[in-house]
């Protein structure tokens, strides 16, 4: 009996390590698209996903005009409801932990105090057509997209950490996705309604030159932009309803699929950065896929 017990214990470990090796040994899947929240959590104007102390927080949870949290399991709660008639489209943190929200309706930039959940207006600008997505610098200089949708223009908006805000490029189309690589040298800015991504040289003072097209398409959107660690560029393709990865010398490397069809945006996140939200409004939800490199800041 007692052989008969060592021989099923050491079947039963010799199983455990095979297995246990197996699974090592695996490489994992990446650059696959699955659900992490389910539909309609979120409105069909979810929006601005960012990674912050171990959570996404992304727009419109549930009704427009809020912000939530989602963490990397996929459980979401309402963090906080906007002042009347604003609602965000974009979420940014600044270098001392501020929360930066792109408020189309009411023309602002609003600046949120997180632990008190407070919310007050960094700056207002009247001829803002609405901000719509944000990146920031490590010395908290904003860029914001501005599109003029009915005309199919738009521009660039820098904003200083005091609030002063100046268009550092006038007469494009219709502007959306920005991102700067991860040398803060090169600002990346797409054109939703004619599909086209141009490419812009930053100088120390923030000033934008060298305009350069990047990259352009034939058909369907364009949406929000991140970049990954080593500077290749994320691009969401609402309507195709793919996440398109270009190099930092503009060649397509990879083009993921989607669940879903309608892209808004993305972010980097998790604890090694690897995982890439998007945010998906013909679901009102957040699907996700793994990377094999961090996003920027990671």
């Amino acid at each position: 009996m007692y052989f008969r017990s060592c021989s099923l214990l050491n079947y039963t470990l010799a199983c455990f390590f095979l297995a246990t090796l197996f699974t090592a040994c695996t490489p994992e899947q990446t650059f696959v698209a699955k659900d992490l929240t389910s539909e309609g959590l979120f409105s069909s104007n979810i929006e601005g996903p960012v990674w912050r102390d171990s959570c996404w927080f992304v727009v419109n949870f549930g009704k427009d005009g809020t912000i939530g949290t989602v963490n990397e399991t996929g459980e979401a709660s309402l963090f906080i409801e906007l002042p009347a008639g604003s609602n965000a489209n974009a979420i940014k943190f600044d270098s001392k932990g501020w929360m930066l929200l792109a408020d189309w309706p009411m023309h602002n930039i609003l600046r949120v105090h997180v632990p008190k959940r407070k919310v007050t207006v960094l700056v207002h600008d009247s001829t803002f057509h609405q901000p719509n997505d944000l990146d920031i610098t490590s010395t908290d200089r904003i860029y914001a997209s501005d599109p003029d949708w009915k005309n199919e223009t738009g521009r660039i908006w820098m904003v200083e950490p005091s609030g002063q805000a100046i268009i550092a490029k006038d007469s494009m189309g219709t502007t959306n996705g920005i991102t700067l690589d991860p040398s803060e040298k090169i600002l990346y800015v797409n054109e939703s309604v004619q599909r086209r991504i141009w490419a812009f040289d930053v100088n120390e003072t923030g000033q934008l030159s060298g305009q350069r097209l990047f990259a352009s398409f034939d058909d369907f959107g364009l949406d929000g932009m991140k970049c990954d660690r080593v500077g290749n560029l994320y691009v969401a393709r609402h309507g195709k309803g793919t996440i398109c990865i270009f190099s930092p010398d503009g060649k397509l490397v990879r083009e993921i699929q989607l669940k879903g069809k309608k892209p808004s945006n993305l972010a980097f996140g998790g604890k090694d950065g690897k995982t890439c939200i998007v945010t998906m409004q013909d679901r009102g939800s957040i699907e996700f896929f793994r990377t094999d490199i961090p996003g920027k800041g990671f």
